[in-house]
């Protein structure tokens, strides 16, 4: 039995295996060559399963990063090392538990099963003592987000720094170059695999001396730090009330190792509200982005889809992807966008949630997500940012006091808490902010509902009509092309104005264009070419952005936005309400053209 002190709040783990080998027999070093194409986008490395599995590839990946981080800071460090469970994932936890082993690591710290959500890996980072006492210095996510998995689909692997956010564009910048260069890595090939079935610790003579591997169990933690944000009594309170039913869609992802544990056993949720919740390699077959398009048994369950009969629909749902770290907030058929998610949180933060009580330090968006958090940040009186698509822009804004909630138009929403976005902690938010809605109305026959509480921020500071098409898998050439003419149209407004007004004489006038570019107010980093943005004088705005969380071709992301004040031209249906900016959007970028599509991939 492990003999160790244990320390406060943990109890004893037994080391289930212990090992004693030869140095000499445990390190080597192994000559590769560089592959092309292994340049991290914004959430890591994401490829074809079958790109990961070729020898040498993930090695590369992996030696490359640790040699970034420079042996000085490898060399007796803690690493978290799990994902979201998608296939190839349990190979890969062992090929870098060997790495750690070679380049020095104390110790890895896994969760069971190799299964911990991005924003769950975050929250170890900043809040879990080991059972020695160590504390986390960084950590390998296995995961390729909302993307499919299976032996045909995609795989994907990123670095988490000591705050528990992804790695800076210093940093994978570095591992990039260092990914073209790489010539040989270290790995210790005969150390027997972990059983990470099994919590507990294994203890192992390393290359470099004692080196262990502790399995955990993946959602304690991050449990008890939803309790600490959130009034669960509050929130258990609605789940129970008879008036009020709850619908959760992990989509076989990772979410699912935490619902049960949270909605069911914490909140008091039925069992039978948790759709998909068994987490699988290949996440059921199915395409784990939480989105009307992916999501369509939780959708049809709304009342969202066409056939629904309108009886005995939820009053709330949500679904997660495939890490957690992404969430879509659904009413008895209503559809709450991403952005409008962000900024009533926000709106309602204070009041509803107990750890923003003492109020917030300021708010923050990505650039294509629309302004409604804008309005309520000016409103508030808030400190408001705009940062490049990318959490780890939130991250700095976050470790300087500067931002309590942040989010992206891409179903990505989060706070202070930890350093990622959290698809968990933005349905306990909604949650919270109905309880407080109807704290005193619990028994009543009509409770205030997810449509409620929208149209009320709406007449109170104004609706962001938005929408975004996403064309996925273009010819990236073409997709280059198309944005080259965007920004060469830009060096004449006058002309844009023309191709307006010959399309849809009644779309107002353009008014300022540029490509965005962002220099962080902390460490004072400029990042260019973040999307090419259009202007309008009645303040709608155009957006055009190659995505970079694909896995192979390209995707363009194009984002159409209108602002309407008047309260009484709030309730119209969002497509009608922007076809006049999406005529003009298609016309100007020569989408077809350039693109070979006559409709999108996705309509968000």
């Amino acid at each position: 039995m492990d003999l160790r002190p244990a320390q406060p709040g943990h109890t004893h783990c037994p080391i289930i295996y212990a090992l004693q080998l030869q140095n000499k027999s445990l390190k080597s070093v192994v000559p590769t060559t560089s592959f092309d194409g292994q340049k991290p986008g914004t959430s890591g490395l994401r490829k074809k399963v079958k790109v990961f599995v070729q020898p040498h590839y993930l090695h590369n990946f992996v030696q490359s990063t640790f040699n970034a981080l420079s042996a000085e800071n490898v060399r007796g460090a803690t690493l978290v090392v799990s994902g979201d469970g998608r296939y190839f994932s349990k190979e890969a936890i062992q090929i870098i538990i060997k790495m750690s082993a070679a380049n020095g690591v104390r110790r890895v710290w896994v969760g069971q099963n190799g299964l911990l959500s991005t924003p769950a890996v975050s929250a170890v980072i900043r809040e879990r003592t080991g059972l020695d006492g160590s504390k986390a210095t960084g950590a390998f996510i296995l995961t390729a987000s909302h993307n499919p998995g299976g032996p045909n689909e995609d795989f994907g692997i990123k670095y988490n720094m000591g705050n528990g956010g992804p790695a800076p564009e210093s940093v994978t910048d570095k591992i990039y170059e260092n990914t073209k260069t790489i010539q040989e890595y270290l790995i210790a090939e005969n150390l027997p695999n972990v059983d990470i079935a099994v919590v507990g610790v294994t203890c192992f003579t390393g290359p470099e001396g004692q080196f262990d591997v502790e399995v955990f169990d993946s959602a304690s933690d991050y449990v008890a730090l939803m309790k600490s944000i959130f009034d669960f009594q509050s929130i258990r309170k609605l789940l129970t009330s008879p008036n009020f039913t709850f619908c959760y869609d992990a989509l076989h992802g990772v979410a699912g190792a935490y619902a049960k544990r949270i909605f069911v056993e914490e909140l008091g949720a039925q069992e039978c509200s948790l759709l998909n919740c068994t987490p699988k390699e290949d996440f059921g077959g199915g395409h784990p982005d939480p989105n009307l398009t992916y999501a369509k048994e939780l959708v049809a369950r709304m009342g969202l889809g066409k056939s629904n009969t309108g009886e005995g629909l939820p009053e709330f749902g949500a679904a997660a992807d495939g890490d957690a770290d992404r969430n879509m907030i659904l009413g008895k058929r209503f559809f709450v966008t991403p952005s409008d998610s962000v900024a009533i949180i926000a709106a309602n933060a204070v009041d509803a949630i107990p750890y923003f009580s003492g109020g917030l330090k300021g708010v923050a968006r990505s650039m294509p997500t629309s302004a409604a958090l804008d309005v309520v940040a000016k409103k508030l009186g808030l400190e408001f940012f705009e940062v490049p698509t990318g959490w780890k822009f939130f991250g700095n804004l976050m470790d300087a006091g500067k931002c309590s909630v942040c989010g992206e138009e891409s179903f990505g929403t989060g706070s202070d808490h930890i350093r990622e976005k959290d698809g968990i902690w933005a349905v306990l938010a909604w949650l919270s902010i109905l309880a407080y809605k109807n704290k005193d109305n619990f028994s009543g026959q009509k409770l205030v509902s997810v449509e409620d509480i929208v149209r009320q921020h709406w007449a109170a500071y104004g609706r962001h009509y938005y929408t975004r098409y996403d064309y996925e898998n273009v010819d990236a050439g073409a997709a280059k092309e198309l944005m080259a003419h965007l920004v060469k149209l830009q060096s004449s407004l006058s002309g844009v104005n023309d191709i307006i007004k010959g399309v849809r004489p009644d779309v107002s006038k353009v008014v300022d264009a540029d490509e965005f570019e962002y220099k962080d107010p902390v460490d004072g980093s400029v990042s260019k070419h973040q999307g090419i943005r259009y202007l309008f004088e009645d303040g709608s705005r155009l957006v055009f952005r190659l995505s970079g969380t694909g896995s192979e071709g390209a995707t363009i992301r194009l984002y159409i936005e209108q602002y309407e004040k008047d309260s009484s031209k709030t309730g119209r249906d969002s497509q009608e309400a922007l076809a006049p900016l999406v005529e003009v959007a298609l016309k100007l970028s020569k989408m077809e053209e350039f693109t070979g599509r006559s409709s999108p991939t996705v309509i968000t």
